[in-house]
C-alpha cells in the first residue's frame, strides 16, 4: 500500500482509507458485524489505515463495531471520526460544550484514549467557527484528539478555522460525478497544505457498475431516496458507467478502480466505503493503476465535469450547509 503525509500533520497515512458507515444498520441495506470486522482486519492487513467513522453512523454502532475490530490492533490504525449530527443525521451541534461532550463519548465507544483526526461533520450555521475548532483545538491541548478536521466547509471558513488551529483534512464528497468543489475549494486547502479527502469517491457504489437498476438496491438503503438513483437518472447514470467501463477495460482495471486512481491523481485521498472484503480488496488495488495524462483527458471525454444526472442528497441538511 501507498502512503502519503496528512495535511499539516506527522501522519503518515495509506493513499486510500476505508469508510465504515455502511457497516451499520439503515444505511445501505443489511449488514452483519463479523464480516465488517473481517474486512477491518482485512483493510489493515493490507496497509490501508486510514478507518474513517462517525458518532452518528448507527447512532453509535460504528464507532463500537471500530473498537471492537481494533482490539489489540490499535497502532496499526488511523482512527478518524466525526461529531455535530445528533442521532439519525437531526440537527447540527457546533457548541464548545457539546464538542468535548462528544468527543469523550466517541473515545468510551472506540475504547481508545485518543482519535487521530477529529473533525466537524458539518458546519453550525448558529456557532461561529471559530468558536467550535476553538473547542477542538483544546481536545488536541488535552490529548484526547491529534489533529483536526472539517467537512462539507466552505473555502472561507476554512481559512477562518484554520487560522484559530491548524487543520490537517477537509472532508467532503469528491468524485467523478461531484466535482463542485474544484472551484474554490480546491485552491485553498491547497494553498493551506489541508489534503482532501475524499468520501464517496464511487458516488455511493453507482461508478463500480454493480448496480443496473433500481430493483437491485435493497428496500432498507437509503440510496432509493437519493435523485441520482430515482426514475430516469438511474438509466442515464448507468449509461454513463458503460462510458468509465469501456475506459478502465483499456486500461486492465475495474470501473471502481479507475474511478478511485482518479482521485488520487487529482490529489485527494479517497475512503471508498465497503462492507466486504471482495470490493476492500478491489478498491485497495487501485493505488497501483497509473493514469497518464491521455488517460486523465480520456476519462474527462467520456464523463464530463457536472454530467451526472441528478443531486447528491434530497435532504438539504445533508448537503453542503456552509455558504
Amino acid at each position: 500500500m501507498k502512503t502519503r503525509n496528512l495535511g499539516n500533520s506527522d501522519l503518515v497515512v495509506s493513499s486510500l482509507g476505508l469508510g465504515l458507515m455502511g457497516m451499520s444498520p439503515g444505511i445501505y441495506g443489511e449488514t452483519n458485524d463479523d464480516e465488517s470486522i473481517r474486512t477491518i482486519h482485512r483493510a489493515l492487513d493490507l496497509g490501508v489505515t486510514l478507518l474513517d467513522t462517525a458518532d452518528v453512523y448507527g447512532n453509535g454502532h460504528n464507532e463500537e463495531l471500530l473498537g471492537r475490530a481494533l482490539k489489540g490492533r490499535r497502532e496499526q490504525a488511523v482512527i478518524a471520526t466525526k461529531f455535530a449530527f445528533g442521532p439519525n443525521f437531526e440537527g447540527i451541534n457546533g457548541h464548545p460544550d457539546y464538542v468535548k461532550k462528544a468527543a469523550d463519548e466517541s473515545l468510551r465507544r472506540l475504547g481508545v484514549d485518543y482519535i487521530d483526526l477529529y473533525y466537524q461533520h458539518r458546519v453550525d450555521p448558529n456557532v461561529p467557527i471559530e468558536e467550535t475548532v476553538g473547542a477542538m483545538a483544546e481536545l488536541v491541548k488535552a490529548g484526547k484528539v491529534r489533529y483536526l478536521g472539517l467537512s462539507e466547509a466552505s473555502a472561507a471558513t476554512v481559512r477562518r478555522a484554520h487560522a484559530v488551529h491548524p487543520i490537517s483534512a477537509l472532508q467532503t464528497e469528491y468524485s467523478l460525478w461531484s466535482r463542485e468543489i474544484e472551484d474554490e475549494i480546491l485552491p485553498a486547502i491547497k494553498e493551506l497544505g489541508i489534503t482532501l479527502v475524499a468520501y464517496s469517491p464511487l458516488s455511493r457504489g453507482f461508478i463500480s457498475g454493480e448496480l443496473r437498476k433500481f430493483e437491485d438496491l435493497e428496500a432498507s438503503d437509503v440510496r432509493r431516496y437519493l435523485p441520482r438513483f430515482q426514475g430516469d437518472n438511474f438509466q442515464k447514470n448507468v449509461d454513463l458507467v458503460d462510458k468509465i467501463k469501456e475506459v478502465a477495460q483499456e486500461k486492465n482495471c475495474t470501473p471502481s478502480q479507475l474511478a478511485l486512481a482518479w482521485t488520487i491523481a487529482n490529489g485527494a485521498l479517497p475512503i471508498p466505503g465497503t462492507k466486504r472484503v471482495k470490493y476492500l480488496e478491489e478498491n485497495a488495488a487501485s493505488v497501483d493503476v497509473e493514469l497518464t495524462t491521455e488517460d486523465l483527458a480520456l476519462i474527462e471525454a467520456v464523463s464530463p465535469k457536472n454530467e451526472v444526472y441528478g443531486g447528491r442528497y434530497a435532504d438539504a441538511q445533508l448537503d453542503t450547509l456552509d455558504q
